[in-house]
């Protein structure tokens, strides 16, 4: 379930290429405020993913709301 929503997530990456630097700068336009910096496409795409998966952590423990991507839903049950 959470590597499947993370998946998505990831699929529906932005990323483009920053003038000032040539740098990559990457985006889950999805999530607001998910994104990352890097100096490849590929670190990018690997800030992204950690970035995107400390906020699902976040979000998961201040029982925030987590927005269904591409069919995948997170849901936190309480524990009796």
């Amino acid at each position: 379930m959470l590597t499947s929503y993370i998946r998505a997530a990831m699929h529906q990456a932005r990323y483009e290429i920053v003038e000032d630097d040539g740098s990559f700068c990457g985006e889950i336009p999805a999530i607001r405020g998910i994104w990352a910096n890097a100096k490849t496409l590929e670190a990018c795409r690997e800030e992204l993913e950690s970035v995107l998966e400390c906020w699902v952590l976040v979000s998961t423990a201040d029982h925030s709301p987590i927005p269904e991507i591409g069919g995948n839903r997170l849901e936190i049950r309480e524990v009796a």
